[in-house]
């Protein structure tokens, strides 16, 4: 045997002859050698990066379809020069709301053939910019079916060239002929939008406080590149879908807190009647006044009849809660959470709760359906609804379609591009150091706790895992949501008791942990990348989680520019606290643009008014150069396929591997 042959043994030749199967000739790899060089040297393409979405539906779509303002900067970049604002704002409008927009132009617009002329010939130009960064192929794999071979040939045809303006021209006028310019004017908005936007990242929280969870999850399912990082509301509702009757009950709560149901009910079918009843016929004495839901300022008000529900609801749904948390925690020693039983920590006759070596008196002593002796025991009318509630989640197809969704393109962490994304926190030490948490048997710290955390998420749904797994899967849900040393939460306690039944403030603080303070320090986040092994002169943390507050001054920016928190707050329960109405971030070929946002008014404004949100860009990081497709992970990966295929080619020339 030669040589050369037991040099390429060596080198794996099952691999090759596998390979040689899509590639069977000499021809066919160097043409694909040229293909993935040349893919190497086109333009990074965008990613764009939200967080803490919160329900927010028609905030996260608008900003979804408007790339958090790129295409609004392409199209003044291209148009600046010619059109007037309201023209600009106008054709902006059509890309991000094309259908509902048409409508409208059509009801005042006096010469729709001039209107559909101009208008085709600026989406073109527009979608020839949006299509720069990527190769024939992949604007191909884009195309709607419909027109596919048309957009191709106006996109790769200049009307400037004498030659083709004709051919150019009658495509264009045959389309507005045909009465099919609506129809091929909203392909091409939608077509801009997907191309604006290469991959999409959620850094957790799509559930709870606004209404539209289920309308997000709707959309993403059928986005084109998307992940989410898990958030500790993710989590919460992942639990409730698994079957973790404490998470069912959270679920509920925090939609009852905020009258906020139509996840719930509209969008999932959770039926709600078995705990109206309960609660009406249990708490019919009971004002249930610390239970009233809080209202954010633009929602709709509920009548007296129904706030009454409402919080009797909300108060029963708790009561539950704090008795199915404390026979977890029970269950669970190794969590450290025995002080949070709290049920067992009242004094039933006197009305007051020991915490901390101090005794506190309840501002509601109205428990009737707990037994003092007892306190975490659930009634046979609370486990009957209790039953009810966890089997109307795990039978919802809605709610478990989603839940596949956020498991398929989920993850506790991920790292593109020179960026460790995650929703929340590393846990540290006070001094900077790894904090390592128990998970299961063991005990591990970051990375390996990130891993062990999305492995115990997993095996609650796992079919394959036996039932004790499954078990314990489900019920570490519940300590991600609310433990200590949760990467997804990282606060001493949760303090939902104490805010409803105590009136001193002491009691209601949660500590941060030490990740939230030490995440300031550029040798703290360094220390984090170089732990997860992200590499490059240009990397980030990016997390959501902890709202900015940047009517106080606070900047996203932290760490001497190494990490950067786009939690401003897309919920309008924030709003009053942060200023804003959240950040995005756009990392395109020139570096990052953090947008800072305005609440946004509503999509029926936006179409009629062409009302954009109003955004501020910050240019948080500019490349010494334009970075290319080279630069990026998939540059890593096409230059690992390169040198696979330089050996098939070799293996041919040698003659080792015959072609085919």
């Amino acid at each position: 045997m030669s040589q050369t042959t037991k040099n390429f043994q060596a080198q794996d030749l099952r691999y090759l002859r596998l390979l040689a199967h899509d590639f069977p000739t000499v021809s066919a790899v160097t043409t694909e050698i040229i293909n993935l060089e040349a893919i190497l040297h086109l333009p990074k393409p965008t990613e764009h990066f939200l967080a803490d979405l919160h329900g927010e539906n028609e905030a996260f779509l608008h900003v979804l379809r408007n790339a958090s303002g790129d295409i609004k900067r392409k199209v003044r970049e291209l148009f600046g020069s010619t059109l007037r604002e309201k023209e600009l704002r106008d054709l902006c409008t059509l890309i991000y709301y094309p259908e509902q927009k048409l409508e409208l132009i059509k009801q005042t617009e006096t010469d729709l053939q001039d209107f559909y002329q101009t208008t085709l010939s600026q989406l073109i130009a527009v979608c020839r910019r949006v299509c720069s960064k990527y190769t024939r192929s992949r604007v191909r794999k884009a195309l709607p079916e419909e027109f596919a071979y048309i957009i191709e040939e106006l996109l790769h045809e200049q009307s400037d060239d004498k030659d083709k303006q004709a051919y150019v021209s009658i495509i264009i006028s045959t389309i507005i002929g045909t009465r099919r310019a609506d129809h091929f004017i909203t392909a091409l908005c939608q077509l801009i939008q997907r191309l604006a936007i290469d991959r999409l990242h959620i850094l957790g929280d799509i559930f709870d406080r606004g209404p539209g969870a289920h309308h997000i999850l709707d959309t993403l399912r059928h986005y084109h590149r998307w992940d989410i990082q898990w958030g500790n509301h993710d989590i919460l509702w992942l639990g409730a879908a698994a079957g973790n009757p404490a998470c069912v009950c959270s679920v509920l709560r925090l939609s009852l807190r905020y009258a906020n149901t139509q996840t719930l009910e509209e969008g999932y079918a959770i039926n709600m009647v078995p705990l109206a009843t309960f609660a009406i016929e249990h708490y019919a004495d009971d004002a249930c006044e610390l239970f009233m839901p809080r209202l954010v300022d633009g929602e709709p008000v509920p009548t007296e009849k129904n706030a009454r529900l409402i919080a009797q609801m909300h108060k029963a749904i708790s009561i539950m809660q704090f008795k199915l948390e404390g026979q977890l925690y029970e269950a669970h020693p190794e969590w450290g959470m025995m002080d949070r039983v709290l049920l067992k920590a009242i004094d039933y006759e006197k009305g007051t709760i020991a915490l901390d070596g101090k005794n506190y008196k309840l501002l509601d002593k109205c428990f009737p359906t707990i037994d003092p002796a007892d306190p975490l025991r659930l009634t046979l009318e609370e486990q009957e609804v209790i039953d009810a509630l966890v089997h109307s989640f795990q039978i919802s197809s809605k709610l478990q379609r989603h839940t596949s969704s956020l498991l398929s393109h989920g993850s506790m962490c991920s790292v593109f591009n020179g960026n460790l994304l995650f929703h929340a926190s590393v846990p540290l030490k006070d001094d900077g150091t790894l904090r390592n948490v128990r998970v299961g048997s063991e005990e591990v710290c970051g990375r390996e706790l990130m891993e062990r955390v999305e492995q115990m998420v997993r095996s609650a749904f796992d079919e394959a895992s036996d039932d004790d797994e499954r078990r314990e899967g489900r019920d570490f849900f519940w300590y991600l949501w609310c433990g200590s040393d949760s990467p997804l939460f990282d606060k001493s306690k949760m303090a939902t008791f104490e805010r409803h039944f105590i009136a001193e403030k002491e009691t209601w603080h949660e500590e941060k942990g030490a990740y939230y303070t030490l995440r300031n320090s550029a040798k703290v986040c360094d220390m984090l990348l170089d732990h997860f092994g992200v590499q490059g002169s240009h990397r980030h943390i990016i997390n959501g989680h902890v709202p900015v507050r940047a009517a106080s001054g606070e900047s996203p920016i932290k760490a001497e520019g190494r990490l950067m928190v786009i939690d401003g707050g897309f919920a309008k329960a924030y709003h009053a606290a942060t200023g804003i109405a959240g950040y995005t971030l756009v990392f395109h070929s020139r570096g990052f643009q953090l947008v800072q946002h305005e609440p946004f008014e509503s999509t029926s404004d936006a179409i009629r008014n062409g009302t954009d949100i109003k955004s501020t860009t910050q240019l948080v990081e500019l490349t010494g150069h334009r970075l290319l497709v080279a630069d990026t992970d998939k540059g890593l990966q096409i230059r690992e396929q390169i040198k696979d295929l330089e050996r098939l080619l070799r293996a041919y020339r040698k003659g080792i591997i015959k072609e085919q």
